[in-house]
């Protein structure tokens, strides 16, 4: 069949431009996540979960390696025109993005609806809102991350697209065709005028999933984020801000364990075309149970609970052998590979899938269990017996261990250190234990810990503080600093006021901030090795900024706290979405996006400026 507006404007819609990162969008259904792009094409779609072979990796390569884009056909245009604008319809994970063109005005919605018995499906609704627009849908299905054609054929009028163990069902009311391993649809549309497409994942053994009914999908994805966002107890003067972060954070749980992902793709670089990438579909024990202290001071206790139990699961049986991150059931086999077919995204090469992290011995994340377990019990989440007998297994580990070497928070892949950080973290385990103990809640040997806690943070304070300097450092015996210092007084480590706290911060001040006042997480040395054992430079992370801006609030530099605060506030794209890192030098978000870890200290630091008052009019 010829296309209806000639094979010239084909070829020039096929152009690949990668979109910067902050130029995509975020839908989800709790068990996997799209990003769409402002030229209104999803580039990342894993299915059926997080942690699958991408069926769309565009992102990370070129259009042979999967995208799917519905927009205007523009005569004369060399490439696809970016939407005029896009946002979120009210507080929900539906995107809404809109083309002014010289024939008039069109409207694309996109969303997955939440699962329950229904197959992974995306929904993509096309309507006219004014004039009559020319439009194309080119969907190029690539599985096993761009590398596998899949065989698409016709079933009972519906488009099916099968490789291996995996099928995906294309369902529309529009006309199709097939040219260049692409399936396309071409047509017009007047006011009001409205195309449904939806693709469904079904394993291929399977006979075909339901034919969804595209309105009705959208009224119940519409009506289940109406729902959520209600429960929200968070009322101040950032709630817009605070908001977008639960729901990404949400998009990010998967909802059938309750696990929550770190991000929901790989490979992002944390340096335009460096190495530092890595694959963040999995769960941080770190990230995990800081999101959990965020959703249950915002109201969510069947979230923070769902990943309790998560937690309970994933280490039973062996917690002296506690991972840094687990797979979103609790796999703890996370092999790491490189897709040497993929050129990265704008050539940050390797492209990474898997984690060879998982098994480095980082010692805070016993501090990060324990502080979690320990929220959940003081505000009355229901009691579970097993997770006061696993906070006591993993003191009675750390009784032995703390005193080690560990590869630190940043998953160094240089030598070991006595990082300061996973000593205070150490002693937050400890310190979090002993309240437990003193509670009634459980029995421990009281003394013993408390002479154990004692011992940490004498240790800490005598090895991990330069006199001269007036400051905590990175490591034992070294002059470097790092951002994980300012969670010092946050944890209670010392009280605010304390001059080495106060000095701690300053210090960072000095030597990690970036010319726009943005934090570092440590000295990174470029073109060689450094205390991570990588080359390369690293942009601002985010997640130390509001760290910083936290601390200021701590020490009373309350106006300070909020302009840094406003100012990361605008480092969000237009839809309110953060990366890991800011890059200072571009003038970009870099990282995986959007990331955890950057939106659950937003959050945090929302709600310490709102007690304090601390908030511009």
């Amino acid at each position: 069949m010829q296309a209806p507006f000639g094979a010239d404007v084909a070829v020039r819609l096929e152009i690949y431009v990668s979109g910067r990162i902050e130029d995509y969008a975020l839908i989800g259904d709790m068990q996997t996540a799209a990003l769409v792009c402002r030229d209104g094409s999803v580039d990342w779609l894993c299915l059926p979960r997080f942690d699958s072979h991408a069926v769309f990796a565009s992102l990370l390569g070129t259009e042979d390696h999967g995208f799917w884009r519905i927009g205007p056909v523009l005569p004369g245009s060399t490439g696809a025109p970016a939407a005029t604008r896009r946002r979120y319809q009210g507080d929900s994970l539906i995107l809404e993005s809109e083309w002014d063109t010289p024939r008039g005005t069109v409207r694309v919605t996109d969303f997955m609806p939440p699962r329950e018995d229904h197959a992974p499906q995306l929904v993509r609704i096309v309507e006219g809102v004014s004039g009559r627009v020319p439009m194309r849908s080119a969907l190029r299905m690539r599985f096993s991350y761009g590398r596998v054609v899949p065989w698409v054929h016709k079933v009972d009028g519906r488009t099916v697209a099968v490789a291996g163990p995996d099928s995906v069902w294309l369902d529309t009311d529009a006309q199709t065709y097939g040219r260049d391993l692409t399936t396309y649809s071409d047509f017009t549309l007047g006011p009001g005028d409205r195309k449904a497409f939806c693709i469904s994942w079904q394993p291929s053994h399977k006979g075909a999933p339901d034919t969804p009914d595209a309105q009705e999908a959208l009224a119940t994805t519409a009506s289940f984020w109406r729902e959520w966002v209600d429960h929200c107890t968070y009322h101040g003067p950032y709630r817009e801000a605070v908001i977008r972060s639960l729901i990404t954070l949400k998009a990010l749980t998967y909802g059938p364990t309750g696990g929550i992902v770190a991000a929901p793709t790989t490979s992002l670089p944390e340096e335009i075309g460096g190495v530092r990438n890595w694959d963040y579909r999995y769960t941080w024990l770190r990230d995990a149970a800081i999101t959990l202290s965020s959703l249950l001071r915002t109201g969510y206790r069947e979230e923070a609970q769902a990943w309790r139990e998560w937690l309970l699961r994933a280490v039973a049986g062996d917690p002296e052998n506690l991972q840094i991150m687990y797979g979103i059931a609790g796999e703890r086999e996370l092999g790491e590979t490189e897709l040497d077919w993929l050129p990265g995204y704008e050539n940050s090469r390797p492209v990474r899938v898997g984690n060879g992290a998982a098994h480095q011995l980082q010692l805070d994340v016993y501090g990060e269990v324990t502080e979690a377990l320990h929220l959940g019990h003081m505000t009355g989440l229901a009691r579970n017996d097993y997770a006061s007998v696993l906070q006591l297994k993993l003191i009675r580990y750390l009784e032995t261990h703390w005193d080690q070497p560990d590869e630190g928070i940043w998953e160094v892949r240089g030598p070991r250190r006595h990082f300061v950080h996973s000593k205070v973290m150490a002693w937050v385990a400890v310190d979090r234990t002993i309240k437990l103990i003193e509670s009634g809640d459980a029995d421990g040997p009281l003394e013993r810990w408390r002479e154990l806690r004692d011992e940490i943070h004498q240790d800490v304070c005598e090895k991990g503080y330069d006199k001269e300097r007036n400051t905590f450092t990175q490591s034992y015996g070294s002059k470097e600093l790092d951002a994980s210092l300012l969670l010092i007084p946050q944890m209670g480590f010392l009280p605010p006021d304390d001059k080495r706290v106060i000095g701690t911060i300053e210090a960072i001040q000095r030597e990690l901030s970036t010319p726009d006042g943005f934090i570092l997480r440590y000295p990174t040395t470029g073109d060689e090795a450094g205390v991570d054992g990588l080359e390369g430079d690293e942009g601002a992370f985010l997640a130390c900024s509001f760290w910083m801006a936290d601390d200021l609030a701590m020490i009373g530099r309350v106006d300070e706290a909020r302009q840094l605060f406003e100012r990361l506030l605008a480092l969000r794209n237009d839809l309110g979405l953060l990366a890991e890192e800011w890059d200072p030098r571009l003038q970009r978000q870099v990282g995986n996006f959007p990331q955890a870890f950057s939106h659950v200290p937003l959050i945090d630091t929302a709600l310490r400026l709102t007690a304090s008052g601390a908030y511009g009019g």
